[in-house]
């Protein structure tokens, strides 16, 4: 949800849609620097997530950051930004921080895992009071960067002595991109079974819902509206109807409505289609229930 008009607003926006869970970027994704948050308007934002039950949330960092580069100034501005997302996330109350790893544009694969190791590291020990976790997310392959591959978040999460303030956050759109098959039950089954032997199901904290405009393999990072893509309404409600995955805060990052008012609450009809069909994915199969109403009662 935007945070357009203060932070406390996205909590309306996602409380008007219905929804349980809410994501936002605490700042600019475009800008380096961040306007400072007002204890006023953390305490709004922290009293508006209690009244609605909305929860967990989280934040995203922004797209600027890039923990895998080599480079001196453009490494020193990332640890910066980073740092301050996690600090902003812990005054917020977040569950943590979704990162995007980065992108060895300047070095080698080995050398970015290393180096983004070393920079949650680096944030986090001098935090280790603190309870926001950093969500490293899966990513579309595209390019050097890093995170399309399930074996690249188990070397982080390693490097980082298996750390419980790091977790994983999954995109449905990037696993596709991949070149995960969602769209298949047996591409399904794989996909969560390859995840759960090289990362483990205990750490995956967020998914992220989004339908894929490219195909399986493209490495093309564009989202499309949920059953609008490529990968198709079973592969959600597959995930929907998980039991292992059940509880987890799945969050839609499709295409938004140009509403033209920033600074209010308002109903996006983008964001409530998509919902609405996620919904009706979520409930079981009518068939299932139909069956189980004609099944004989056991005898005791």
């Amino acid at each position: 949800m935007s945070a357009a008009g203060g932070l406390p607003l996205a909590v309306d926006r996602a409380a008007l849609h219905g929804c349980e869970t809410l994501q936002l970027f605490t700042r600019a994704t475009s800008q380096w620097r961040a306007r400072s948050l007002t204890e006023a308007e953390v305490l709004a934002f922290r009293t508006r997530m209690a009244e609605t039950g909305i929860g967990p949330g989280v934040s995203h960092a922004s797209y600027l950051i890039n923990l895998a580069t080599a480079n001196t100034a453009l490494r020193a501005r990332s640890l910066a930004a980073f740092a301050e997302e996690v600090d902003r996330a812990e005054w917020l109350g977040l569950l943590g921080v979704v990162l995007h790893p980065g992108a060895y544009t300047d070095g080698t694969e080995e050398r970015g895992l290393r180096l983004i190791a070393d920079a949650v590291r680096t944030v986090l020990a001098p935090r280790s009071a603190g309870r926001t976790m950093v969500l490293l997310e899966g990513t579309a392959g595209q390019g050097t960067t890093i995170g399309h591959r399930f074996e690249h978040l188990d070397q982080i999460i390693r490097r980082l002595g298996g750390s419980p303030r790091v977790g994983v956050c999954l995109d449905t759109c990037h696993l596709f991109a991949a070149g995960f098959d969602l769209s298949s039950q047996r591409g399904y089954r794989r996909t969560i079974a390859d995840f759960d032997r090289v990362v483990g199901l205990e750490r995956l904290k967020v998914i992220h819902l989004n339908d894929s405009v490219r195909e399986c393999g493209s490495r093309v990072d564009r989202h499309a509206h949920i059953g609008k893509g490529t990968i198709g309404l079973d592969a959600f409600g597959r995930i929907l109807r998980d039991r292992r995955l059940s509880g987890l805060p799945m969050v839609l990052e499709t295409p938004k409505a140009d509403l033209g008012r920033p600074n209010r609450a308002e109903l996006d009809p983008h964001d409530q289609m998509n919902l609405a069909v996620l919904r009706g994915l979520a409930r079981p199969r009518r068939i299932s229930r139909a069956v189980s109403r004609r099944r004989p009662r056991p005898r005791t």
